[in-house]
């Protein structure tokens, strides 16, 4: 087998440090192959929605708002470890990645017209989370950017404040329309409150996800109920990505209840969620699809370190955390052709962790920035076992 022909296999036996410079070398391919500056101002950082890239499309497209706060995550990760081990992921005459992260919520804002808010409740979830841990980081860094970071997070919680309501018995809106509650934006905000010392409140968001959004029998969260006609719809599509936040709402509130509901949703995604005959969480092709899988193993990572869960239940995510990031690893390519300046040559990294990068991105075809940070940050996970 080649170094980039999947692997259907357990992973090698590596360790934290291997991934650590795995995680290294992706955070060095998405940050010199997609990190631009804003209309070439000093100072600013912002991931291009996909390479090769073009100007006008960048200025006038979308350009994925929650896409950036999962940018930011990355950065916070791979500044944790350059905290742990004093050394810049991406050379020392670089910035480092907390710097990189501080100036892309600075560029987050610009780019949305100097708005933090937004249409959308998850989007805005994701980046105060992303935010919240980058506050956390400054502050053991001594760093600047803390005064800012709680501006982010006192105009978002007044948004989330606005959109959990009473409407359909609980949880969070998904949009400003107002006519859909679901996973994908109650999760990251009950998790936020969670974090934010807002227990009860984050408690009551839980509550509501597992009484009216659990399915029973496959053991995992469906995505909502909409409003439709004067008539509540259940829509039963289940994702993997909204799995994690309620894991990781979950751990942070605890409680025997909870850390059981915890364990029981680790199984079912083992069971539900993975590629038949294998640990590997599957794909969700591009686009936002692109970042489905590699954020629910950011959260499965928490679980493989709580020791709180049962060491089972702590093995089997230590599985698919470690089988999935394998399997990405192993169907990357080496793409010169998109080598900027002197840097080293880019690595891209397939959607689908079981398909080779070779074949759903062959050379000269555009690379979407979802599906790198999703591999980026399983890499990150992986290393933080």
């Amino acid at each position: 087998m080649s170094a980039h022909e999947p692997s259907h296999q357990q992973p090698a036996a590596l360790d934290a440090a291997d991934w650590a410079a795995r995680a290294n070398q992706a955070a060095r391919s998405v940050t010199r192959t997609f990190g631009r500056r804003l209309l070439f101002l000093p100072g600013t950082h912002l991931g291009m929605v996909s390479v090769p890239s073009h100007t006008a499309k960048n200025l006038f497209g979308p350009w994925h708002y929650w896409w950036q706060a999962h940018y930011v995550d990355c950065l916070v990760d791979a500044g944790r470890r350059e905290l742990a081990t004093t050394t810049k992921f991406d050379g020392a005459s670089r910035p480092s990645a907390g710097r990189l992260a501080s100036r892309l919520v600075t560029t987050i804002r610009l780019r949305n017209l100097l708005r933090f808010e937004n249409h959308f409740y998850d989007d805005m979830a994701w980046l105060a989370l992303s935010t919240l841990r980058l506050e956390r980081l400054a502050e053991e860094t001594r760093k600047p950017g803390r005064r800012r970071n709680a501006y982010v997070r006192k105009k978002l919680t007044l948004q989330f404040d606005s959109a959990s309501t009473d409407d359909l018995g609980g949880g969070t809106f998904w949009s400003t329309k107002r006519d859909f509650k679901n996973t994908p934006a109650t999760a990251p905000v009950a998790l936020y409150f969670a974090r934010t010392g807002r227990r009860e409140r984050a408690q009551s968001l839980v509550n509501w996800l597992n009484s009216r959004l659990f399915h029973a029998e496959r053991g995992v969260y469906m995505d909502g109920l909409r409003i439709r006609g004067g008539e509540t719809v259940l829509e039963e599509a289940v994702y993997t990505y909204n799995q994690g936040p309620i894991l990781g709402a979950l751990l942070e509130l605890g409680g025997q209840e909870n850390l059981d509901r915890a364990a029981h949703l680790v199984e079912s995604v083992a069971r539900e969620l993975t590629v038949p005959g294998t640990r590997v969480v599957h794909g969700d092709g591009t686009g936002d699809g692109g970042l489905f899988s590699g954020i629910l193993v950011r959260y499965l990572a928490l679980a493989a370190r709580d020791h709180r869960l049962p060491e089972n239940t702590r093995r089997t995510a230590r599985d698919l955390v470690g089988t999935t990031a394998d399997a990405f690893w192993a169907s990357r390519r080496e793409a010169p052709e998109l080598r900027r300046g002197k840097g080293g040559t880019p690595l891209i990294f397939s959607p689908n962790p079981l398909r080779p990068a070779a074949e759903t991105y062959p050379v000269g075809v555009a690379v979407e920035l979802s599906t790198q940070l999703q591999a980026w940050m399983t890499f990150e996970a992986a290393a933080s076992m």
